[in-house]
């Protein structure tokens, strides 16, 4: 049996990475709209970035930034090529990591696939300072194991009860099987700055009652026309209208990110990057 832990060990000990995971429940919050945007606004803040689209089934963020990919992930399951083969560059230098989309195989990734997937990270050569994973939508088996791996997680909710309603509960499984409690929350969508905190003082008034987790309201992010102008042209808001009211609040996630410590030794949980990424 292959020794996961030494082998996962071997890249990068001494460059310490930090790990998102951008999750939500909910599909249809902005989701991979906030993962592009903070990772290009941190790309442009001088960071490494690595984005994951680990949305196995339904990959959008290579068609989200316009990007020709001519092999994803998929590839690297069935054995042709390893991870940095496949990576491709996006926008301020970003390296992204493509998903495929409309195979149900990837979805359903059984146990020894998924040791499978943690071997190959284990082999990458190529160095990023922040990997940013974007989840799919929901709370099966495969966003649980990539959220639980992370160690932060980036929870984008949006002021609708089904979004509150999705969020509440990939909370509640995370911190009832898999020991996650600490969430960060990013509010977006709103109108104003007062409608995000009182979207977080919803969010907040569900979990405090029923749930034993600590929240940290992280971002607020406006509505703002532009975003939706910037769709259109396959470009994120911080790069085709860098002064707008969202850019600049991902621009200050961003630097928000930068300040977050790294811990020292993995959490304990799956730990599926972590145990590779930091200096053990």
């Amino acid at each position: 049996m292959i020794d996961q832990a030494s082998g996962l060990r071997k890249m990068n000990q001494a460059h310490k990475v930090k790990v998102i995971a951008v999750s939500g429940g909910k599909g249809g919050v902005g989701k991979t709209n906030v993962s592009l945007n903070t990772a290009i606004a941190l790309a442009q803040q001088g960071k490494k970035v690595l984005v994951l689209d680990a949305d196995l089934g339904l990959a959008n963020v290579d068609v989200m930034l316009g990007l020709r990919v001519q092999r994803n992930l998929s590839h690297v399951m069935s054995g042709e090529c390893e991870l940095d083969d496949i990576i491709i560059e996006g926008p301020a230098g970003i390296k992204i990591i493509p998903a495929t989309s409309g195979t149900q195989s990837m979805v359903d990734l059984t146990p020894s696939e998924h040791a499978g997937l943690i071997r190959a990270f284990s082999d990458m050569q190529t160095e990023f300072d922040v990997l940013i994973v974007d989840t799919a939508a929901g709370i099966s088996d495969m966003v649980l194991s990539f959220t639980r791996a992370a160690q932060d997680v980036l929870l984008v909710v949006c002021d609708e009860p089904t979004s509150i309603t999705d969020c509440y509960a990939l909370m509640k499984l995370l911190s009832r099987d898999h020991g996650v409690y600490k969430f960060k929350v990013v509010a977006n969508m709103v109108r104003s700055a007062k409608e995000g905190q009182q979207l977080f003082a919803k969010l907040s008034k569900v979990t405090d009652r029923f749930l034993d987790v600590g929240l940290d309201l992280v971002a607020v992010i406006p509505f703002d026309e532009n975003i939706r102008k910037s769709v259109r042209k396959q470009q994120v808001i911080v790069e085709a209208f860098p002064d707008s009211p969202a850019a600049l609040a991902f621009q200050d996630l961003a630097a928000k990110i930068g300040l977050w410590s790294i811990p020292h030794q993995p959490s304990g949980h799956l730990e599926f990057f972590i145990e590779q990424l930091l200096d053990n």
